[in-house]
């Protein structure tokens, strides 16, 4: 990462602290780090705990800056972004479901825009992040837009009608594994473990499985099917959360979240 490189954030949220760190690991100086935060007591929070700058607006923000990353909620970008103009700049947008198009028509016919949806996990470098370039971001903008989330866990470049799906599966997916883990870990309590035990044993379940594929590059049927042993205790567990509609769940709860996220780029 570029160490000169001036990078500013509208939006102090969780995800832009989590860059923040990411980009300071990478040796990115924190007097070229800046950040617009309406919250007072949250700027100060970032400005003392990283040393960041906190500029007077979001146009001086913009005009000091080599790349804006654009962490507000979708539904008020509009009002965020107001005023700015974007001629030049690169601005890279972690808002689900805003367009490009839509964000190049309010900051500006030369403003270049890189889209990208993250997940939580980035708070501890382990995030997974796909990425979408608009129709002015060159192949540079989209190489530097890779580095940045690189610095807080994995990448991927995907066309931008697909970023709904992505949002739908890896954006609100930790929420539905994180489910998942307090449901197993409240089962083992049911069974009779402590609560710390139980929690701490299907956490690393789910860490240890998702390592395994990762790692493995097998099918995740393939892997599963070495767990389950014919006529043993896993494959009765299987068979009745194939009855209780697991996939189907969870499936399910996939299309109403890109559903909504289309719904949120139309406004």
């Amino acid at each position: 990462m570029p160490k000169e490189i001036k990078i500013g954030f509208i939006g102090g949220g969780n995800m832009a602290e989590a860059i923040i760190k990411g980009l300071l690991a990478g040796g990115v100086p924190a007097g070229n780090l800046s950040v617009t935060e309406p919250l007072a007591a949250r700027a100060a929070t970032l400005t003392s705990r990283y040393g960041i700058r906190i500029p007077a607006d979001n146009q001086s923000l913009c005009a000091d800056c080599d790349a804006v990353v654009l962490a507000v909620k979708p539904q008020v970008y509009s009002s965020a972004l107001k005023g700015i103009a974007g001629a030049g700049k690169l601005f890279i947008s972690i808002m689900a479901g805003v367009k490009s198009a839509a964000l190049e028509a309010l900051l500006g016919s030369e403003a270049r825009v890189v889209r990208v949806m993250p997940n939580t996990p980035a708070l501890v470098l382990a995030g997974a992040s796909a990425i979408a370039r608009g129709t002015l971001a060159s192949e540079a903008d989209l190489a530097l837009t890779r580095r940045i989330f690189d610095l807080v866990g994995t990448t991927c470049v995907v066309e931008e009608k697909l970023l709904d799906a992505v949002t739908g599966v890896s954006g609100s997916g930790p929420a539905y594994v994180l489910t998942f883990i307090e449901s197993l870990a409240d089962a083992g309590v049911k069974h009779g473990l402590t609560r710390d035990v139980a929690t701490a044993l299907a956490a690393q379940t789910v860490l240890g499985s998702a390592k395994l594929l990762l790692e493995t590059h097998e099918h995740p049927a393939v892997l599963k099917g070495n767990v389950a042993s014919p006529g043993g205790t896993t494959i009765a567990a299987m068979h009745s959360l194939d009855r209780d509609g697991f996939r189907a769940a969870v499936m399910n709860a996939v299309d109403v979240c890109v559903a909504k996220s289309l719904e949120l780029g139309t406004r």
